[in-house]
């Protein structure tokens, strides 16, 4: 969408322009009523010679004013220059709008995340929540009735624990840098957070391997159960359409006798 001042300015140069056509108009028709008329009066082909001329001069004078009124307002001032950070924030929601515009930011975001953790020792926890996350995404529809809240206790628990896994990142990474006087400190906090970060891990793998049971569970009782007997029901029908054939055919030859 443009901006005040731009649609400003487009809007001026559309009122000359048009002020130019209809000037030009105005003075062609004018000069040919001129000419055309006869002295001895009007007919009704100069009439309408006349009446274009008067209808072209009387919309010039209109143009004129509104291009006056217009050119009287004040420029809006220029827009202020768009940021980096800006930008990036808008081409994000342009894309966001897309049909498969939000999966695509989603992998973007795991694969530069995956990248920023790679060497490090919160890179393999990482890898094992994404996965779980990633099988968990497959579940969460399936969860229905009480296990509903499920869910969103994982989505929760994700995010707490990929931020969790930046941290151990982060504190390794400063480990490199850090004087030797304070390495034992920093040392002690990575080992603390790399324990919490793969405790948590494990135990969302269990909620993972628990909302798996649920919908095997849910869906056998639905759909397995129901299928089974289905098909139970199909092939006693069709054996006792094949009996019947059978039967058939051994009175055929009897009623032929």
């Amino acid at each position: 969408m443009a901006d005040p001042r731009t649609r400003h300015l487009r809007r001026l140069r559309g009122l000359r322009r048009a002020v130019r056509r209809w000037s030009v108009l105005a003075g062609g028709l004018t000069g040919a009523a001129a000419i055309l008329t006869p002295y001895q009066g009007l007919g009704l082909p100069d009439a309408v010679w006349a009446a274009a001329a008067g209808g072209s001069v009387m919309l010039t004078t209109w143009r004129w004013s509104d291009l006056r009124a217009l050119a009287a307002q004040p420029v809006p001032p220029p827009p202020e220059p768009v940021t980096a950070e800006q930008a990036r924030a808008r081409l994000v929601s342009a894309v966001e709008r897309l049909p498969a515009g939000r999966q695509a930011l989603a992998e973007v975001r795991r694969q530069r995340v995956r990248i920023a953790l790679r060497g490090t020792a919160a890179a393999e926890a990482w890898a094992r929540l994404d996965r779980a996350a990633v099988t968990m995404g497959g579940l969460t529809g399936r969860l229905s009735g009480p296990a509903a809240s499920a869910a969103l206790e994982a989505a929760v628990a994700e995010r707490s624990l990929r931020d969790l896994a930046d941290r151990v990142a982060s504190v390794e990474r400063a480990l490199r840098l850090a004087p030797a006087d304070t390495r034992d400190g920093l040392e002690d906090a990575h080992r603390n957070l790399l324990g919490q970060l793969d405790h948590g891990v494990s135990a969302y793998e269990r909620l993972v391997a628990a909302a798996a049971g649920y919908v095997a569970e849910d869906g056998w009782e639905d759909h397995g159960h129901s299928a089974a007997s289905r098909l139970t029901e199909a092939t006693d029908l069709l054996r006792g359409v094949a009996s019947g054939l059978a039967e058939l055919r051994r009175r055929t030859p009897q009623a032929e006798g």
